[in-house]
Protein backbone atom coordinates (compact mmCIF):
# COMPACT_ATOMS: atom_id res chain seq x y z
CA UNK A 1 0.00 0.00 0.00
CA UNK A 2 2.92 2.10 0.55
CA UNK A 3 4.70 1.79 -2.41
CA UNK A 4 1.27 2.38 -3.97
CA UNK A 5 0.42 5.78 -2.31
CA UNK A 6 4.88 6.31 -3.32
CA UNK A 7 4.17 6.01 -6.99
CA UNK A 8 0.62 8.43 -7.32
CA UNK A 9 2.57 11.09 -4.95
CA UNK A 10 5.40 10.45 -7.86
CA UNK A 11 3.63 10.64 -10.79
CA UNK A 12 1.33 13.40 -9.55
CA UNK A 13 4.71 15.77 -8.93
CA UNK A 14 6.01 14.31 -12.30
CA UNK A 15 2.57 15.58 -14.14
CA UNK A 16 2.65 18.79 -12.14
CA UNK A 17 6.60 19.18 -12.55
CA UNK A 18 5.83 18.69 -16.51
CA UNK A 19 2.93 21.22 -16.82
CA UNK A 20 4.88 23.89 -15.43
CA UNK A 21 7.84 24.00 -17.00
CA UNK A 22 5.61 23.44 -20.83
CA UNK A 23 3.87 26.64 -19.53
CA UNK A 24 7.24 28.64 -18.64
CA UNK A 25 9.84 29.41 -20.86
CA UNK A 26 13.08 31.81 -21.32
CA UNK A 27 11.07 34.13 -23.27
CA UNK A 28 8.71 34.59 -20.39
CA UNK A 29 11.12 34.00 -17.39
CA UNK A 30 12.28 36.82 -15.68
CA UNK A 31 15.52 35.94 -15.69
CA UNK A 32 15.82 36.66 -19.71
CA UNK A 33 17.38 40.23 -19.30
CA UNK A 34 14.59 41.19 -22.13
CA UNK A 35 12.06 41.20 -18.90
CA UNK A 36 14.30 41.81 -16.47
CA UNK A 37 14.24 44.73 -14.42
CA UNK A 38 18.00 45.62 -14.23
CA UNK A 39 17.33 45.62 -17.71
CA UNK A 40 17.50 50.06 -18.09
CA UNK A 41 14.45 50.14 -20.39
CA UNK A 42 11.87 47.82 -18.05
CA UNK A 43 14.06 50.15 -14.67
CA UNK A 44 11.72 52.70 -12.19
CA UNK A 45 15.25 54.91 -12.85
CA UNK A 46 14.48 55.00 -16.62
CA UNK A 47 12.64 58.43 -16.94
CA UNK A 48 10.35 56.81 -19.23
CA UNK A 49 8.65 54.57 -16.31
CA UNK A 50 9.36 57.08 -13.35
CA UNK A 51 6.48 58.51 -11.69
CA UNK A 52 7.89 61.51 -12.09
CA UNK A 53 7.34 61.82 -15.46
CA UNK A 54 4.24 63.72 -16.32
CA UNK A 55 2.76 60.88 -18.72
CA UNK A 56 3.06 58.11 -15.73
CA UNK A 57 1.75 60.23 -13.04
CA UNK A 58 -1.57 59.71 -11.12
CA UNK A 59 -1.95 63.77 -11.08
CA UNK A 60 -2.74 63.48 -14.91
CA UNK A 61 -6.12 62.58 -15.64
CA UNK A 62 -5.45 62.53 -19.73
CA UNK A 63 -2.88 59.99 -19.52
CA UNK A 64 -4.16 56.78 -20.78
CA UNK A 65 -1.84 54.25 -19.26
CA UNK A 66 -3.30 53.76 -15.44
CA UNK A 67 -4.03 50.74 -14.23
CA UNK A 68 -7.30 50.69 -11.92
CA UNK A 69 -8.51 48.24 -9.35
CA UNK A 70 -12.06 46.57 -9.54
CA UNK A 71 -13.46 49.39 -7.35
CA UNK A 72 -12.22 52.42 -9.93
CA UNK A 73 -9.25 53.49 -8.13
CA UNK A 74 -5.93 53.98 -9.92
CA UNK A 75 -3.32 51.73 -8.24
CA UNK A 76 -0.28 52.20 -11.19
CA UNK A 77 0.18 52.40 -14.54
CA UNK A 78 2.08 50.16 -17.85
CA UNK A 79 4.27 51.46 -19.88
CA UNK A 80 6.09 49.40 -22.59
CA UNK A 81 9.49 49.08 -23.25
CA UNK A 82 11.26 49.87 -26.70
CA UNK A 83 11.58 45.86 -26.64
CA UNK A 84 8.05 44.96 -26.47
CA UNK A 85 8.20 44.21 -22.42
CA UNK A 86 5.32 45.64 -20.68
CA UNK A 87 6.12 46.91 -16.64
CA UNK A 88 3.49 47.76 -14.78
CA UNK A 89 4.26 50.03 -12.18
CA UNK A 90 2.36 50.94 -8.54
CA UNK A 91 1.80 54.91 -8.40
CA UNK A 92 5.56 55.01 -6.31
CA UNK A 93 6.99 53.74 -9.07
CA UNK A 94 7.66 50.23 -7.96
CA UNK A 95 7.62 47.29 -10.70
CA UNK A 96 5.00 45.04 -9.52
CA UNK A 97 4.72 42.91 -12.53
CA UNK A 98 5.34 42.61 -16.32
CA UNK A 99 4.49 41.36 -19.77
CA UNK A 100 6.78 39.33 -21.92
CA UNK A 101 7.31 40.76 -25.60
CA UNK A 102 5.02 39.07 -27.84
CA UNK A 103 7.88 39.53 -30.79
Amino acid sequence: MKYLIAAVLITQVALFTGKALAQTSWQNSPLNYQNSELNYNNSPLNYNNSPLNYKNSELNYNSNNGVYDNKGNRIGYEVTAPSGVTNVFDNNGNRIGYTPSRR
